[in-house]
């Protein structure tokens, strides 16, 4: 799991640059073996229209897409992330991730890779848990299943005399008679 915090707009373009450098680094630090979350506060509007980008956005977004938003979608899918925020349809109420008195975005981001896409059940945001007094808690439902290690069995196999019991014996002693034992 990685977290991320963009630089806001108006900072200088060379912080910039330098965030998104040193986030490419981070993320191909990890192995495709493993599963990667990536989450935070990117300062990009998206928006609702995945024109361009329909691999990467899932279609229920909000508002209107700007410069950040565009460098956030280059940036998932040049990893062949998806936005999982942008998978489910929900009403607008657990969308929008930042609200002031002046406006209402979505500029938190939840990203997973493709091939990990079926492991997010939902994401949302829920409107009355603010972590800040603008921005709303956004969470991510995985169900991920352990895959379950067959033992090795080696040699003879074990003899349960524990399950023997008379009708078992009698159907024993008949296969063994048959088997000239």
């Amino acid at each position: 799991m990685v977290s991320a915090y963009a630089p806001q707009t108006g900072q200088d373009e060379e912080i910039k640059r330098r965030f998104w450098k040193d986030l490419d680094e981070v993320v191909r630090g990890f192995p495709h073996s493993e599963k990667l979350f990536l989450g935070g506060n990117f300062n990009g509007h998206i928006g609702t229209s995945a024109r361009g980008y329909d691999d990467v956005h899932g279609g229920f977004g909000f508002g209107d897409k700007n410069e950040g938003g565009t460098a956030l979608l280059d940036f998932v899918r040049a990893f062949n992330l998806v936005i999982a925020n942008f998978s489910f349809q929900k009403r607008e109420e657990h969308l929008v991730t930042f609200r002031s008195m002046r406006a209402k975005t979505q500029i938190d981001y939840l990203l997973s890779r493709k091939c990990d896409r079926r492991l997010c059940t939902d994401c949302k945001v829920i409107p009355s848990e603010n972590l800040t007094t603008q921005h709303r808690l956004l969470v991510m439902d995985l169900e991920i299943k352990r895959k379950r290690r067959k033992r090795v069995v080696s040699g003879q196999p074990k003899i349960k005399w524990d399950t023997l019991n008379k009708d078992n014996a009698q159907e024993l002693a008949e296969r063994l008679r048959a088997l000239g034992a």
